[in-house]
């Protein structure tokens, strides 16, 4: 990390859940916490607990320089609604193989 720029990343117990328009894309007790400064706290939820069969790949892809490179997925009506870093950096390993949503409801 640079000079006052830290992430930091903790297994939280929270039930979190993602919902769109309705219907449930995402529930798990098993996020992951990622608190980066100058950024809300954002909850990583293992794949296993998201329903990817009602996302589309995006064509977006975008680059930090503290986490890597980050692919995206859309819903209809909510472009790059979800993404994931596929490839983290070593410094956040543990994101590999989960995804982030802007917004969650802790339960």
């Amino acid at each position: 990390m640079t000079a006052g720029h830290r992430i930091a990343i903790e297994q939280g117990t929270e039930h979190v859940r993602v919902v769109h328009d309705g219907q449930v894309l995402a529930e798990s007790t098993r996020p992951l916490l990622l608190r980066e400064t100058g950024f809300p706290v954002r909850y990583y939820l293992p794949i296993e607990d998201v329903r990817t069969e009602l996302l589309t790949p995006s064509d977006t892809h975008t680059h930090c320089p503290f986490k890597g490179d980050a692919s995206y997925w859309s819903l209809p009506g909510a472009p790059d609604f979800v993404w994931t870093y596929p490839d983290p950096k070593p410094e956040v390993a543990e994101i590999k193989n989960h995804v982030c949503f802007y917004e969650v409801e802790v339960i």
